[in-house]
């Protein structure tokens, strides 16, 4: 069973998008997945209760985050959503329990600076050193062919971590999260692009990348 924590400090870079897609994949694999959510908002949550029953089942995982405990038992994959401002135990309690953390970061100066310490404390982590937790950074709303997303790619190198793959800027995503779907939940002539973009970041959180 895999932990993967979707983590970055700053608001609004896309980490409930990249965590309810991530667990649509798995699901839509068949496999036994489960969704957790540590934002006060709850905004992953909130999805799954919009997911209509007929589609492949994403579990609710409700972490306490002053007493975490790992997943149930069987599960073979879960997802972590957490909020803007991450630190102090619900910091720790996603360290405690991640085996990958996906960070999501939007190629500006501004986000990258923003997420800047936060990455270099990830960097710093034993377990991160030892390579108990693998960390990759995804670019969000962003062309692979800009000079953005090299600055982004730039700035990652120099930390020593991956870039997993970049997402394009487009509306699939609001669409679909508003009625509960994923990607993978409808037809794929509608989304092809994006599903070509996630192949890496699919391959690195199932240890192929």
């Amino acid at each position: 069973m895999t932990v993967i924590v979707v983590a970055n400090p700053k608001g609004g870079v896309g980490k409930s998008t990249l965590s309810t897609n991530l667990a649509g994949f798995f699901a839509a694999s068949g496999e036994w997945v489960a969704l957790a959510d540590l934002d006060k908002q709850h905004s992953s949550h909130a999805w799954l209760d919009l997911r209509p029953g007929t589609l492949p089942a994403i579990e609710r995982w409700e972490i306490d985050h002053d007493t975490p405990v790992k997943p149930p038992k069987g599960l073979e994959h879960a997802i972590i959503d957490t909020p803007a401002g991450l630190h102090g135990n619900r910091m720790n309690a996603a360290l405690e329990l991640a085996d990958k953390i996906i960070v999501p970061l939007q190629p500006s100066i501004f986000d990258i600076l923003a997420t800047q310490e936060f990455l270099e404390r990830l960097a710093k982590e034993k377990a991160i050193r030892k390579g108990n937790i693998e960390v990759g950074v995804v670019g969000m709303r962003v062309d692979a062919r800009t000079r953005s997303a090299d600055q982004l790619h730039r700035f990652v190198e120099g930390l020593k971590l991956p870039v997993l793959g970049y997402l394009r800027d487009t509306q699939n995503y609001v669409q679909l999260a508003a009625h509960g779907l994923t990607l993978w939940d409808v037809a794929k002539s509608r989304v092809e692009k994006d599903l070509e973009q996630w192949q890496p970041i699919i391959e690195w959180t199932n240890g192929k990348g």
